[in-house]
């Protein structure tokens, strides 16, 4: 089965401006933006036919360019990253079977997630989307939930069936833990990771779908397939020692600094 991966990227966040092109230095002391270190993590992940960005900007335009990425300029109308993944296989003269979504703004993402993440949509039929969730330990969902005290919209959670469909996906930490853990012990959360496999069908539906309720006070793009009635693949994928952490906040970047230290990427 053939397969696109789409690194959607846009200037105009509303919680952080221009966070494709803010710089993180590795454990080197080397500088690379963040759409920069997205493409190099799409070029680890094994079966990927071909990558391409997709933008509404210039500036992220000419940046990838400059680093050797593949570009699909889009219109400023698409409304998040599978808008975008939509538009750009529109574009495109070949077919792909599936289509990889990897946000730009998730540059520790390991080449296994997405792996495993395709092989789950390739072996259930049922399937319209896949994406991945990763057991939090104590650290983490302590982390999660310090930042939603503190106000701030940190990492996503999800909940699903015990086959692995979705049932939510919520910017709240989800299920409610009424006891604390600790650091290295597993919890019932998992948080999600902002990845996804569509099948084309479904995900060149999707920009003709209203926009539901549960997405507008949510903000997360994937609730609209779940208002739709289309499954959603949860798949559970392992850490294998590796720290995971989205770019959402700025106060993210020291964080994602760190832990590229410590686990010495470059």
């Amino acid at each position: 089965m053939s397969v696109l991966l789409v690194i959607p990227a846009r200037y105009a966040s509303t919680r952080y401006p221009g966070k494709p092109l803010v710089s993180l230095t590795g454990a080197t002391g080397e500088r690379k933006t963040l759409i920069e270190r997205a493409w190099i993590a799409a070029q680890s992940v094994a079966g990927i036919d071909r990558i391409v960005v997709a933008t509404d900007d210039m500036r992220i335009e000419q940046a990838a360019l400059g680093f050797g990425a593949e570009v699909v300029m889009t219109s400023t109308d698409c409304q998040n990253g599978t808008e975008r993944c939509a538009e750009t296989v529109e574009q495109l003269p070949v077919d792909y079977d599936i289509v990889v979504n990897l946000q730009g703004d998730a540059p520790l993402t390991p080449a296994w997630f997405i792996e495993d993440l395709i092989n789950g949509l390739r072996t259930d039929p049922t399937a319209d989307i896949a994406t991945p969730v990763l057991r939090c330990d104590g650290e983490t969902l302590n982390a999660l939930i310090q930042d939603r005290k503190a106000g701030r919209v940190g990492g996503t959670t999800a909940v699903f069936q015990a086959q692995g469909h979705a049932l939510y996906f919520s910017k709240e930490v989800i299920p409610f833990t009424p006891e604390p853990y600790g650091e290295q012990t597993k919890t019932p959360v998992f948080h999600h990771v902002g990845v996804y496999a569509y099948r084309p069908p479904a995900l060149q539906a999707y920009p003709g779908w209203q926009v539901g309720p549960l997405e507008t006070l949510e903000g997360l793009e994937q609730l609209r397939f779940l208002e739709q009635g289309r499954r959603v693949l949860c798949v559970e994928v392992e850490a294998r020692n590796r720290q995971f952490w989205e770019l959402n906040n700025p106060q993210d970047k020291a964080r994602i600094e760190a832990m590229m230290l410590h686990m010495k990427i470059p």
